[in-house]
């Protein structure tokens, strides 16, 4: 039985609803009638149900499609406006007990190198991340209770927190880890944690069983019930996600959204962060094993559907995805990026011998932050460095009440000029810091306050002192 405001997983994400929504959705797909309904709907910038979005995915209308994208893209410019944020994995150990037929960190794979940072390797590590000029960073490691327990977490994140060099500092530590308690959810929460990130991998239960044939993630429920169980530990905001060609992409957009009709529905608050992750190739991974790949077209769609779908979220791309994909879905959607991102344990501080790699998967982007950040503002985006909200206490209801209404523009864009004015004193090339001087100038126009405009410009001005850390 299919009940969004269920705890228990089978029932919030039903699978006889998803195949109802399926077969739907595929005697729908050239009903143009209900395809203007739906696109009527998602014009008023609410969202749309699981059942409508997935008969806007499979539409087969170039007319409509064409809608589809457009509105997709007005629906990013009205929430998030051409701001970008940006950030970096940090990744702590790659020893792990799970045996994920996906993932090269799976425990029986016997020859990639097994790496954990020490507390001093992680200071290396932060240290060349704030030279790089990142603020924000995502901290990811295996599941393994031995290795890698909460404390070691936890200890980490006070270490990253503590490292001031020159004018850097890591001003909020999102964290990727596996499902865990209510209790140490809490602690995660008293460390003083941004997003708790989570993926789901597949949310049809059959497959992910395969997919997870050994260790503790082979028990769907306890993974999937895990952002209910971090939000009752404390934790405002929470990211989701699957990993594209695993299972049929109709199937997981659907289960996608399911899981965030039913955390607004249980908690009052959807998801954060969306993220959407295709099969890369890895050590002891083959993408073409898995027959459920998806091409460039279709993965478009998917950005441009979640983002009508569910507007207020933020949704993420690394760089698994190459320059070319990445700039495509930034117009349908895509809010936050990283840069400069190494998949490695102690891959920042220094270079790996490829025969030595201990990379999660292979990185399709290669370039530097400093010329993703350039590329960025090229193009007319602003790459951000913001982290106010979550020091601010913007988080969880709070921060989704502001972005509904519009009214989060009103401190992000002032926030982001001042933030990447920092990059640029701090961090950029020259030709960088000329393109990033025209755009600031250029945006100082459209903060429409002129009392916060005068503010942002005399903040500008103390930046070039030296003075660091304003925010709205």
């Amino acid at each position: 039985m299919y009940r969004v405001d269920s705890m228990k997983a089978e029932e919030f994400i039903s699978h006889e609803e998803i195949m109802e929504t399926l077969e739907y959705a595929e005697r729908n797909k050239n009903n143009v009638e209900l395809i203007d309904q739906i696109l009527e709907k998602a014009r008023k910038r609410k969202g749309l149900n699981h059942r409508e979005a997935s008969v806007l995915l499979v539409c087969e209308d170039e007319e409509k499609n064409k809608e589809i994208c457009a509105l997709a893209e007005q629906i990013k410019k009205d929430f998030y406006g051409n701001r970008i944020v940006m950030f970096a994995p940090l990744y702590l150990s790659n020893y792990c007990v799970n045996g994920c037929v996906y993932c090269p960190y799976h425990a029986k794979n016997k020859h990639i190198p097994r790496k954990k940072l020490t507390q001093e390797e992680i200071k290396r590590e932060v240290m060349a991340l704030q030279d790089m000029g990142h603020k924000r960073l995502a901290l990811e490691t295996g599941e393994d209770p031995v290795h890698n327990p909460i404390e070691y977490v936890l200890e980490s994140i006070k270490t990253i927190y503590s490292i001031k060099h020159k004018n850097g500092a890591i001003r909020r530590v999102n964290v990727n880890i596996a499902a865990t308690t209510v209790e140490n959810y809490r602690k995660l929460k008293e460390a003083g944690i941004g997003t708790y990130i989570l993926f789901q991998e597949t949310y049809h239960k059959e497959s992910y069983e395969k997919l997870h044939p050994t260790g503790p993630k082979h028990d769907y429920a306890y993974h999937t019930e895990a952002m209910d169980r971090a939000m009752e530990g404390g934790i405002d905001d929470v990211g989701i996600g699957v990993l594209f060609g695993l299972e049929l992409y109709r199937y997981e957009f659907a289960g996608l959204l399911m899981h965030a009709e039913h955390l607004e529905a249980v908690h009052g608050v959807g998801p954060h962060t969306i993220s959407v992750p295709r099969i890369r190739r890895a050590d002891d991974i083959d993408p073409d094993a898995f027959d459920n790949g998806i091409d460039d077209d279709i993965f478009a769609k998917l950005v441009a559907c979640i983002r009508i779908s569910v507007p207020y979220t933020g949704m993420i791309i690394s760089t698994r995805e190459s320059q070319k994909c990445r700039e495509r879905v930034l117009h349908l959607g895509v809010s936050q990026i990283s840069g400069g991102s190494r998949t490695s344990v102690g891959g920042y501080a220094e270079e790996e011998p490829e025969d030595e790699s201990s990379a999660q998967f292979d990185v399709s982007d290669n370039r530097t932050l400093d010329q993703v950040v350039n590329w960025l503002m090229k193009m007319d985006y602003i790459p951000s460095f913001c982290t106010a909200c979550y020091r601010e206490g913007r988080t969880g209801d709070r921060f989704m009440s502001l972005c509904k209404s519009g009214q989060i523009q009103n401190c992000c864009h002032p926030n982001a000029l001042m933030t990447l004015k920092e990059y640029l004193e701090d961090y950029a090339s020259e030709d960088t810091k000329a393109v990033g001087e025209a755009l600031i100038q250029k945006e100082l126009v459209n903060i429409p306050k002129e009392k916060v405009r005068e503010i942002v410009v005399r903040n500008l001005k103390e930046i070039e002192k030296g003075n660091r850390d304003f925010r709205f």
